[in-house]
């Protein structure tokens, strides 16, 4: 019999409902506003940057906009913005946040075919949003800028490891240089780039479990039932240490179209 079977541990029960909270949009706060994660800074800010960048724009993509969170706050916007977002239930969130600001959100399905024209745009976000290189090439005027902050293929393995769950093989490869390489390939001029690996840190359980129910990706299909072992382990680690820590994957590059 497994050792949380014979537990009396509520509050690891009891955390273990956070799987059920409800994720919106891209936005953490339900653990991180109060402070139960928390990330190690970068040596960038990808907001700023961001920022300097509208400020000389006049035609905007965002890609992936989430629940248009975080291009809400990068006001003012010129006038013509559009965002786009692949996750259906973010769509209809985004709409509401950003169209009263004038922004037109295009919910789509394939990254190598988006609804826009050749050079229909002299500035292109993307924040951990997949991409084509290509098709951003095609939308993007020449001398525009492509803004990319990218999750890496090594980010939190560590809970993969400790779960014991294979690592998605996919993506395991994603990094910076394999993205500058198929950047220059489609007449990119890299001008700014850096790669990092900051510190994530768990302070209990169920902030553990509601982040992996909103990132799909690290672990698919991922239910707290199915790892009653496993997590238990990582609880009883916060309990011994206080909290748990792993290791991100993240990286930027500021690109000119050539």
């Amino acid at each position: 019999m497994g050792e949380y079977l014979m537990t009396n541990d509520k509050l690891f029960l009891s955390l273990l409902n956070e799987e059920d909270q409800l994720f919106s949009g891209w936005d953490f706060s339900f653990i991180t506003s109060t402070g139960r994660m928390q990330n190690e800074l970068l040596s960038w800010s990808y907001g700023s940057l961001a920022k300097s960048l509208i400020i000389h724009s006049n035609s905007i993509l965002d890609m992936g906009t989430g629940g248009g969170e975080f291009l809400s706050m990068l006001q003012p916007l010129p006038k013509t913005v559009f965002a786009t977002e692949g996750y259906e239930p973010n769509v209809s969130i985004a709409k509401s946040r950003l169209e009263p600001l004038g922004v037109k959100v295009v919910q789509i399905k394939n990254d190598e075919h988006l609804p826009f024209h050749k050079q229909q745009f002299d500035l292109i976000l993307n924040r951990h949003e997949s991409y084509s290189p290509g098709e951003v090439r095609r939308i993007i005027i020449d001398q525009g800028i492509f803004l990319t902050q990218q999750v890496g293929g090594q980010d939190c393995l560590q809970l993969n490891e400790m779960l014991e769950v294979p690592i998605n093989e996919e993506y395991i490869d994603w990094n910076l240089e394999t993205a500058i390489k198929e950047l220059k390939k489609h007449h990119f001029q890299v001008l700014f780039c850096k790669e990092e690996f900051p510190i994530q840190r768990f302070y209990d359980i169920g902030a553990i479990v509601y982040y992996l129910k909103a990132i799909p990706w690290q672990i698919p299909n991922f239910k707290a039932q199915d790892y009653m072992e496993q997590l238990f382990k990582l609880h009883q680690h916060i309990r011994k240490y206080g909290y748990l820590d792993v290791k991100q994957h993240r990286f930027i590059i500021k690109a000119k179209a050539m």
